[in-house]
């Protein structure tokens, strides 16, 4: 893909075109590099669990956070874009996925849904939030017992990310969330474009 097609979805996610927006949120080749469903086998989802997708966007994790937790179990896509909602909404309806549910947070606020959730999920998702480490401190009371934070996040080895700042170190995220009061469980270094870290309340 040339520079300028990569610039134009760039803008686009800025201007708020929405079929650009959700062309650029899966992009071409992604499933190659982003290995989705080797993301998720990781996280060791349980039938039933309950799970909020942080920053869903176009859902590119929803419906397979959402086939891995089966029937019984619970994904909540959360996004602060009323417009990428309202296109998870239809799919969801159209593909008869009863265990998905949209939900517009803050930006300041997840505002996950009463009786909690075990896992908190975002991808690309942690440079997009400001006060990071008082939105994750807050965040702690959605978890349930055991509940767990899994974070996969640019870590700027590409030059579109390092060019539009659309990265946070692993080491920066690891030293927000100590300070939002968790602890890391795990580190998963088989995304060449992203470190992918999972944390744990911390009492």
């Amino acid at each position: 893909m040339g520079f300028a097609v990569l610039a134009l979805l760039a803008a686009s996610l800025v201007a708020g075109c929405g079929p650009l927006r959700r062309f650029a949120y899966a992009g071409p080749g992604r499933d190659g590099w982003q290995q989705p469903d080797r993301v998720v086998a990781s996280l060791g989802l349980e039938p039933g669990a309950r799970v909020a997708d942080l920053g869903a966007g176009g859902g590119y994790f929803t419906w397979r956070l959402a086939d891995a937790v089966g029937p019984e179990g619970q994904v909540f896509a959360v996004d602060v874009d009323v417009e990428m909602l309202a296109h998870l909404a239809e799919q969801s309806r159209e593909q008869g996925d009863a265990n998905v549910e949209t939900v517009l947070g803050e930006y300041d606020d997840p505002l996950i849904p009463e009786g909690g959730v075990d896992w908190i999920f975002t991808c690309n998702t942690y440079h997009h939030i400001e006060q990071r480490t008082a939105y994750f401190s807050n965040a702690r009371r959605y978890l349930r017992p055991g509940g767990r934070v899994a974070i996969v996040e640019f870590n700027g080895q590409g030059w579109f990310e390092r060019w539009f700042v659309h990265y946070v170190p692993a080491d920066e995220i690891r030293a927000e969330m100590r300070a939002a009061g968790y602890v890391e469980l795990a580190s998963h270094d088989y995304l060449d474009r992203q470190s992918f870290l999972v944390f744990g309340l911390a009492d």
